[in-house]
């Protein structure tokens, strides 16, 4: 399978780690519009003894050449929607990065536009590898197969790096990241709705901009994009998720930590310790868990434990088989709606009803 990487940016060139290990792969075209970055894409294939290869300043000349099977888009947030409809007219199968778009008015241009295309539609798959993390992935089997009975909470922690310096510092405002809680969490939201296979109703959350870029001027503005955060998730199954965001928090041994508990007992992934912790009431007791390292298998480690491999060599499998994503254009929407719902609560200082973002048919997983 020929594959073409649009934005060869930080997670363009993992993408591109990713295709040179893939077996039966290989790229044939890199895109972006920032010469260094085009640059670092052929540094990596150079890397691993590979020649050089077409470069292109603008997509449609990406697309006009012919040279793909498939498409990786990894441009910067809000530069997706243009793209993303413009790989689908030319009728080419693409991976695109979470989030789906900044706002839920261009997901919903994106699914329009996909859906208007009928059963010529390619496939679309959203780039939500935290799904494919291999502790997080056992955590996931584990619930789904009843190991503690009907899920009750959700407990998700992210304490971490602050945000990396990107090309053109994009991501450093809102207005093209979509706002933290998009940006960077859609990914825990979609793990909520996976793992209590359910969907939300509610959100409530606080947070600021305690600390981070606070110092840091672009063309004459300060980022406005949050540090910090607690989310809570209500759920229509009952469920009740919470997220705790701290990225001023890396001095910490887990980036990540999952909770599940449900009637029965409790899950927990550790990342990147790559354990899994399966309690099980009546059987064990605090302080006296199964414990399991459960580590990622993939050639690639990249900066996502290997799930982002992990994702690519699923993709590439569901366009080989004609089968449809794992990640869909419903879970890039809900996963961003609810991070949008959170900037509205702390925006506003209320709970906010998803009712009140999403359609009765979105809400209802119709025509998606």
């Amino acid at each position: 399978m020929r594959f073409g990487v649009i934005g060869t940016g930080m997670m363009g060139i993992e993408h591109i780690a990713n295709v040179i290990a893939l077996d039966g792969a290989e790229l044939t075209a890199v895109c972006d519009n920032w010469e260094p970055s085009l640059k670092a894409a052929q540094h990596e294939l150079a890397s691993s003894g590979l020649d050089p290869v077409p470069a292109f300043g603008d997509h449609h000349e990406l697309l006009d050449a012919g040279l793909c099977d498939a498409v990786v888009v990894a441009t910067p947030n809000h530069l997706h929607t243009d793209i993303v409809l413009d790989v689908a007219a030319a009728s080419l199968p693409q991976l695109v990065e979470k989030p789906l778009a900044t706002t839920l008015d261009d997901c919903r241009r994106i699914i329009g536009g996909i859906e208007a295309l009928g059963t010529e539609a390619p496939l679309v798959w959203v780039g939500l590898e935290y799904r494919f993390m291999a502790p997080v992935a056992a955590l996931i089997e584990q619930a789904h197969a009843g190991t503690i009975g009907e899920v009750r909470m959700v407990a998700m922690r992210e304490h971490r790096f602050p945000f990396q310096p990107k090309v053109r510092d994009w991501n450093r405002f809102n207005c093209n990241t979509g706002g933290t809680l998009v940006e960077k969490c859609c990914h825990f939201f979609d793990l909520m709705r996976v793992i209590a296979r359910s969907e939300p109703v509610r959100v409530m959350a606080s947070g600021a901009q305690d600390l981070n870029h606070l110092d840091e001027r672009y063309g004459g503005e300060t980022p406005d994009i949050l540090d910090n955060a607690f989310v809570i998730v209500d759920f229509a199954s009952g469920a009740r998720a919470l997220l705790d965001l701290c990225m001023f928090a890396d001095a910490t041994r887990n980036q990540e930590e999952i909770s599940v508990v449900g009637d029965d007992g409790k899950l927990e992934a550790l990342i990147p310790d790559d354990v899994v912790r399966t309690g099980v009431r009546g059987r064990d007791w605090i302080g006296n868990v199964h414990e399991r390292t459960v580590s990622s298998t993939a050639p690639v480690v990249g900066h996502h434990h290997g799930s982002s491999y992990i994702e690519l060599e699923r993709f590439r499998d569901a366009v080989l088989e004609s089968a449809p994503a794992e990640c869909t254009l419903a879970d890039g929407l809900w996963s961003a709606a609810i991070g949008r719902a959170a900037h509205v609560s702390i925006d506003e200082g209320r709970p906010v009803q998803m009712s009140e973002l999403l359609t009765p048919a979105e809400l209802a997983g119709r025509g998606q």
